[in-house]
């Protein structure tokens, strides 16, 4: 057993005394505002920064056999042709595999094509039905804070990543990364799931001056700078900008204008109205050591309140409570909204399209709601909880052939087979850097949809990727999408001490933790709806008096959170 391989095992041991692993929460953190669980869009954190600092070795020969000692790669052992079904829990991800230039590379290499299984439509029904069933697919990738990742765990329907890289592909060890291995390492010593988008402290020090969130304020350009570019940092400035351009622009193209446009609504609430914008107004999440309810915070009720008039004023119109993301995307590619509080990956390819079309209709980020002080924004950046996780099914076909694919896809090897693809096709080592050929570059900024379904490169398929280690072959960010990017850097912290702090949802206070989500989710509209202030208190204060358990909820989160505390600590040592 290598040293490498040696701490690791310790690092195992000593993690799993701490805490529950950040992949065993119990949902959405309202609070958090975790852009990687949002609604979609991947946490893109990449820009053009110096070279990452590469941890695995690409230079071993596909004819070499895999040896015990995870010197040599398990996969190159064995490509033969198999296919491997993986379930992708988001009903939006659309992708096939084996038609574009990456995935043919990868199945020519490896040997392994992949069959992607997606929900028709509510993902948590689909996966508790293929749960119940105990028919999981061979691959398994989720929000790192999905409920499901504790249930699938608990019911022993996965299968712990370590025991099958001892068993068979010991490389495994030296391909991950040993912060994330621990961060994820459950209280029974196992790691279960890998994530991907995920960043340690360590890589904070390195990368975090360049590091972007997702969590921007956007406008229409012209609308904007034709309203002489308001401030609308406040209430009052809010407001009267939004008044003004349902006065100016009444209409889009024949359509009527929505004013502010927001993340769709759910059951358990709305992204927007949660953890981004108490994230635009620095409410902190802990206040002394002491984790701090963002929603009772007087800046944040004044800010609803304050969505409230707007709703009383006209500007708030009823397709934000009824539209889907579908629905959303179809009128940001209309360029309808005005104003959006809303991820800046999730309507790239529609705001390319405005771009192309008129780059003065394209979508800018710009300070958007402040608190009274107009602190600076502390917007949520990569965490090492990542964005989601990938989990291997107790009921996959072949054990082997699983973890040492898993393994080939976070190597460095497998990190650049999925981002540039492969050398001669999509890049060359040109300027003595590998980067993508000049006219594959040119398809990415000019048709993001056309370059997927030819080359599939850049994060196409992300189910595994490693935001940081792609630096070094990532090309520089253009405009439209540069602008939305540039502007939330040097306003991006990690908030990774605040993730899986929720309760397991199968116990006493997981359960009340449900019922308060979906009770919020009922509540929210209403305080938008709301005729007058006083009705607004009245609707909050009964949430308030309604909810279950909570000084049980907030206990078990106040513990998980400084147990997340002293494990960071561990793995920064």
């Amino acid at each position: 057993m290598g040293t490498k391989r040696k701490w690791i095992t310790s690092l195992l041991a000593a993690t799993a005394a701490l805490s529950l692993a950040a992949c065993s929460s119990g949902g959405n953190n309202a609070a958090s505002g975790n852009s990687a669980s949002s609604g979609g869009g991947s946490p893109d954190a990449s820009s053009s920064t110096p070279a990452a600092t590469t941890t695995a070795s690409a230079s071993a020969s596909p004819q070499a056999s895999a040896s015990g000692d995870g010197d040599q790669p398990a996969w190159q052992a064995d490509t033969s042709p198999i296919t491997f079904d993986w379930y992708i829990n988001f009903s939006w991800f659309n992708s096939k595999w084996g038609d574009d230039a990456v995935a043919k590379y990868v199945t020519k290499k490896t040997g392994v094509s992949l069959n992607f299984v997606v929900p028709a439509g509510n993902e948590a029904e689909k996966l508790n039905t293929m749960m119940a069933s105990g028919s999981l697919p061979d691959f398994i990738t989720l929000d790192a804070n999905d409920v499901a990742v504790r249930k699938m765990i608990n019911g022993k329907l996965v299968l712990p990543l370590n025991e099958l890289a001892d068993q068979y592909d010991a490389y495994f060890y030296k391909a991950t990364d040993p912060a994330k291995v621990g961060w994820f390492t459950q209280p029974d010593g196992n790691i279960y799931g890998y994530p991907d988008a995920s960043s340690s402290p360590a890589d904070y020090e390195k990368y975090g001056s360049n590091f972007a969130s997702n969590q921007t304020f956007e406008v229409r350009k012209d609308m904007y700078e034709a309203l002489g570019k308001p401030d609308m940092s406040t209430p009052e400035g809010f407001l009267n900008a939004l008044k003004l351009a349902k006065e100016k622009f009444p209409d889009v193209d024949g359509q009527p204008l929505i004013p502010l446009g927001l993340h769709e609504f759910t059951d358990n609430g709305n992204y927007s109205l949660e953890g981004y914008l108490q994230n635009f107004l620095a409410i902190p999440q802990q206040k002394d050591g002491k984790l701090y309810d963002g929603r009772q915070d007087p800046e944040y009720l004044k800010w609803l309140k304050t969505l409230r008039k707007a709703n009383e004023m006209g500007l708030l119109s009823k397709d934000i409570f009824i539209d889907k993301r579908p629905q959303m995307e179809e009128k940001m590619a209309q360029g309808r909204y005005f104003a959006m509080l809303y991820q800046r990956s999730d309507f790239t390819t529609q705001n390319l399209s405005l771009y192309q079309q008129d780059p003065n209709k394209v979508y800018i980020a710009i300070d958007g709601p402040a608190n009274g002080n107009h602190d600076k924004p502390t917007l949520d950046g990569p965490g090492i909880s990542g964005w989601t996780v990938t989990l291997i099914s107790k009921n996959v076909k072949d054990k082997k052939r699983a973890i040492s694919f898993l393994s080939y896809l976070i190597s460095e090897e497998g990190e650049k087979d999925m981002f540039l693809g492969e050398k001669g096709v999509t890049y060359d080592t040109i300027d003595g850097k590998d980067q993508f050929l000049p006219e594959v570059v040119d398809l990415l900024n000019k048709d993001r949809t056309a370059f997927d379904q030819k080359y599939g490169a850049s994060y196409k398929y992300w189910m595994l990727m490693d935001t940081n280690m792609n630096l070094q072959w990532a090309p520089p960010s253009v405009e439209p999408a540069k602008q939305l990017e540039d502007w939330t850097k040097g306003k991006t912290i990690s908030m990774s001490e605040f993730k899986g702090i929720d309760p397991p949802p199968e116990t006493k206070e997981g359960i009340a933790k449900s019922k308060n989500d979906r009770l919020w989710g009922k509540t929210l509209p209403k305080l938008l709806l709301a005729k007058s202030d006083e009705e607004f208190d009245n609707i909050f204060n009964k949430y308030l008096a309604d909810r279950s358990d909570q000084d049980a909820i907030d206990a078990y989160r106040q513990g998980a959170y400084e147990a997340n505390i002293k494990k960071l600590e561990a793995l920064n040592k």
